[in-house]
């Protein structure tokens, strides 16, 4: 066998479904992660990941461009999200056995190297997100200290807010630090986590809450108008830029592994998470546009200082706290996913042996919440990721797109055609992978002619071919209803949800476009000359 086909064979192999919580990942008492998550757990995981800081930050900061209006924006791209929502939710059911989240849907639905490199672009957004996010609170906690007279000004840079050597590195010593505490809660098992983040998220929403109720009394609705000062369009910008501020309700599907039931408490996890952050982010913007004349918002902090110019101080000092609880569990969902998306592609023999094992008394993966915690920690301490930020969210796009695809396929595979040969089966797959590859492609071209002021008209027709494909989808492929919750209005919602995926994407900025290249052509060269040799093929299936 050639070298080439010998990867193309490795490449396209898929994973079956193993749909029973009692999967091959079980059989083995040594290696299966504890079952301690109830539905509770599940969405203060999803609502603490998804509401940091951004809350206070994100919603100021749009409105000042789009008006009040923001509160469209964070309803269409809520809108948007519900629909990935959907799928994860589907997928989740469906697959409630096993961690590995977008990954392991992938290897399910498609084939080994398209899960690998959807690994890889979730991974690069996690490791700098994470690395991010500790500098920004160890930002916040030197802040605070400094409120004590004997340290303003006295802490040094090098401390908390990073201190900039060589024109290279920025050396941060408190971002570490932080980061080995969270880690080695992580380690003592999932139990201490989800009570930490239980805490600290309930803290946060309660914040939101009072910030919200305290605001509301200071609302002039002369403020909302006009409600769309500079048009359509703007809402329609802001969208695409508030939708980064849900990113996160995807992580309970990365805890299936560990819920007690979790084929019923996922779909419930992740769509009720994210109707939370949905409502709470609604009610934040209504409030600031309301406060203040959107054109007086802050910069920097823009909620903080529409309560400042209120006489309402101490409700600054409220914020600062909710974002030093919304940042930390923010972080802390993060680490905990890294170390299951490691988890899997060890058991899967994508990545070394050692990630894959799990402490026989602790029940985590003590090996791959210590990796991630040690990537995370010398990024924070000897690099200001900040400046890398515009390269984020290229693996939630990508992730997302390839989950919505995967509910599509995977249905296909539900059919049992028996008057039909394996030549027609196969044709038919092939052609519904093509559409959704149209589909893709179609929205990707329509955000680039948004991005740059494309006549209306080539929107129109870039919109009509992918409505042309997902016509096709419902023609000529058939579909049966899952086991489980089922994502409704398939074919349709799931392809609506990776038209407009791919339309963000556009939006990106292009070292965005240029990571996502490098790093697939990266991560092809680590599975051709790792993964495919090392890889776990028992049972596997032929794939596309």
């Amino acid at each position: 066998m050639s070298c080439y086909s010998r990867f193309w064979s490795s490449a396209t192999r898929s994973k079956p479904i193993s749909p029973s919580p009692d999967s091959s990942f079980r059989e083995s008492t040594s290696g299966a992660l504890a079952r301690r998550l109830g539905l509770c757990d599940l969405i203060l995981i999803g609502v603490g990941a998804s509401i940091g800081a951004g809350i206070f930050v994100v919603t100021g900061t749009v409105a000042r461009d789009t008006g009040p209006g923001v509160t469209l924006s964070f309803i269409i791209a809520g809108a948007s999200c519900v629909l990935n929502a959907l799928c994860y939710a589907e997928l989740a059911s469906r697959l409630p056995a096993v961690v590995g989240g977008a990954y392991m849907y992938a290897y399910s639905a498609f084939n080994e190297l398209t899960a690998f490199l959807v690994f890889t672009q979730l991974m690069l957004d996690y490791h700098i997100g994470a690395a991010s996010i500790a500098r920004s609170l160890a930002g916040y906690w030197v802040s605070i200290l400094e409120l004590i007279p004997v340290l303003n000004d006295n802490i040094p840079s090098w401390v908390g807010h990073g201190d900039t050597v060589l024109h290279v590195f920025s050396i941060n010593i408190f971002a570490p630090i932080i980061l080995g505490l969270l880690t080695v809660v992580l380690c003592r098992g999932v139990g201490e986590s989800s009570l930490l983040n239980s805490i600290m998220t309930v803290t946060k929403v309660l914040i939101v809450i009072f910030v919200i109720i305290v605001g509301s009394f200071k609302v002039d609705v002369a403020n909302w108008s006009p409600f769309a000062p500079n048009g359509a369009k703007s809402i329609l910008t802001g969208a695409t830029v508030v939708f980064f501020a849900y990113v996160g309700f995807d992580a309970v599907a990365n805890s299936a592994e560990e819920s007690k039931r979790p084929q019923r408490d996922l779909p419930l996890g992740i769509i009720g998470s994210l109707m939370i952050c949905v409502g709470l982010y609604i009610a934040v913007c209504l409030v600031i546009t309301g406060m203040v004349p959107y054109a007086h918002l802050g910069e920097e902090a823009p909620l903080a200082n529409a309560f400042t110019s209120k006489g309402l101080k101490y409700v600054s000092v409220l914020i600062s706290c909710g974002a030093i609880a919304g940042l930390t569990t923010t972080l802390l969902v993060g680490l905990y996913v890294q170390s299951r998306l490691y988890l899997g592609l060890g058991r899967d023999g994508l990545l070394p042996a050692i990630f894959a094992k799990v402490h026989p008394v602790r029940q985590t993966p003590l090996h791959s919440q210590v990796w991630v915690g040690l990537i995370a920690s010398i990024l924070a301490g000897l690099l200001n990721v900040h400046v890398l930020s515009h390269v984020l969210s290229v693996g939630s796009l990508t992730g997302y797109s390839v989950v919505s695809a995967c509910v599509v396929t995977l249905r296909w595979k539900d059919n049992k055609t028996s008057n039909a040969d394996s030549t027609k089966r196969i044709s038919n797959r092939a052609e519904g992978i093509f559409c959704l590859v149209a589909i893709a492609c179609c929205g990707c071209a329509t955000g680039i002619l948004f991005r740059f002021g494309a006549p209306f008209a080539y929107l129109i027709i870039a919109s009509a071919i992918a409505v042309s494909a997902v016509a096709t989808l419902y023609l000529r492929q058939a579909y049966t209803d899952p086991p489980g919750f089922s994502c409704p209005g398939v074919q349709v919602l799931p392809c609506i949800s990776i038209f407009i995926n791919i339309f963000l994407f556009a939006q990106l900025h292009y070292e965005a476009w240029v990571r996502f290249v490098v790093l697939t052509v990266v991560s092809v060269g680590i599975y051709a000359f790792y993964g495919q040799f090392h890889a776990n093929n028992h049972g596997h299936a032929g794939g596309v």
